[in-house]
């Protein structure tokens, strides 16, 4: 199974029998696979979807996303599949209790901070310097966390963790040309944290995905303040991920030379955004990185990312039914 992303400006995705047929403005076709073969659909700009190919791929359980030309997610088109009724009165339950919406938010923001520092550590292995004092930091404000005795204490905790490990990003880039101000989200203004931004976003729709699946409310989360659309659930699962999956993998594009300081534009008002062909390096790089195996510490198998971070919203799904007595993060060595 795999992702389709479709970029080229003007293009129209068409069914075609059992197939997804792609074809450009003058008349060629780019690409036909077998919807069989298809996990989803993702469109990045002016692309049209026929409503024929929009039916068969809702019919297949396949979901299309839409983000725009800057990677912003505007929406998702996702097929009925989860109607667990009895979860989602369990996570309102768990949400409306600040006993229980601390203790998850807890290990949610534990599962952070310790991922953070093993990245660290992982570059001092590798011959980085004076990440020391960081790896220690972040240990003691994961210890910390354990014993937060509000949301407001624990939010303090990652704001203090997020600093920390955003502060020695410097010395983790090491490709001359490339540089590191802090993060930088709206807009991003550089090409690392365009990279870091485009890739947190295809993380949160992995992540909303797997919510889709389990069962859950998306938009119904612990840590994360309710927001009028904002899918808080989706936002809370990913912040363990964050390091394993996006961090290290803009950190592996910019130190092998991947996509090269030329391979980024600037748009009016200062934001930075990958160009087409860095866009698509990027893609194929995530995608490689979704579906690279590690094993899941609870279930005891070897699992690609992908499938860890749906095992994890089922870990939560227990939690809140009663049948573990904690979150348990998905942490990384």
């Amino acid at each position: 199974m795999s992702t389709l992303y479709v970029m080229e400006n003007g293009a129209t995705v068409r069914k075609d029998g059992d197939q997804i047929k792609i074809d450009l403005p003058k008349g060629e076709t780019l690409l036909r696979m077998p919807m069989e073969k298809l996990e989803q659909l993702v469109i990045l700009g002016n692309v049209t979807v026929t409503a024929q190919a929009l039916k068969a791929l809702l019919q297949r359980g396949i979901p299309v996303v839409y983000l725009t030309q800057q990677g912003r997610l505007l929406g998702k088109l996702q097929p009925f599949e989860n109607k667990n009724i009895p979860l989602r009165w369990h996570q309102f339950a768990a949400a409306s209790s600040p006993k229980k919406r601390l203790a998850i938010s807890r290990s949610i923001v534990k599962g952070k901070l310790l991922n953070q520092r093993t990245l660290l550590q992982r570059a001092k292995r590798e011959g980085v310097q004076g990440l020391d004092d960081s790896v220690r930091q972040l240990g003691i404000l994961a210890r910390k966390v354990d014993s937060a005795a509000d949301m407001n204490k624990v939010r303090g905790l990652e704001g203090a963790g997020a600093a920390e490990y955003f502060r020695q990003w410097p010395k983790l880039i090491r490709q001359i040309g490339f540089r590191f101000p802090g993060r930088v989200r709206r807009p991003p203004t550089d090409p690392a944290n365009s990279m870091l931004s485009f890739g947190y976003m295809l993380l949160m729709n992995e992540v909303f995905s797997a919510c889709h699946i389990v069962g859950f409310d998306p938009y119904l989360g612990f840590f994360h303040m309710d927001r009028y659309g904002r899918p808080a659930l989706a936002l809370d699962l990913m912040e363990e991920f964050r390091p394993v999956l996006v961090d290290s993998l803009v950190l592996s594009l910019i130190n092998k030379r991947v996509l090269e300081p030329e391979d980024f534009e600037s748009e009016l008002g200062g934001a930075t955004r990958m160009r087409p062909h860095a866009l698509r390096k990027f893609l194929a790089a995530w995608e490689n990185k979704r579906r690279t195996l590690v094993r899941h510490h609870i279930f005891d198998r070897q699992v690609p990312y992908w499938w860890a971070i749906e095992l994890q919203a089922r870990v939560l799904a227990r939690v809140i039914l009663g049948e573990m007595e904690e979150y348990i993060p998905f942490l990384t060595r």
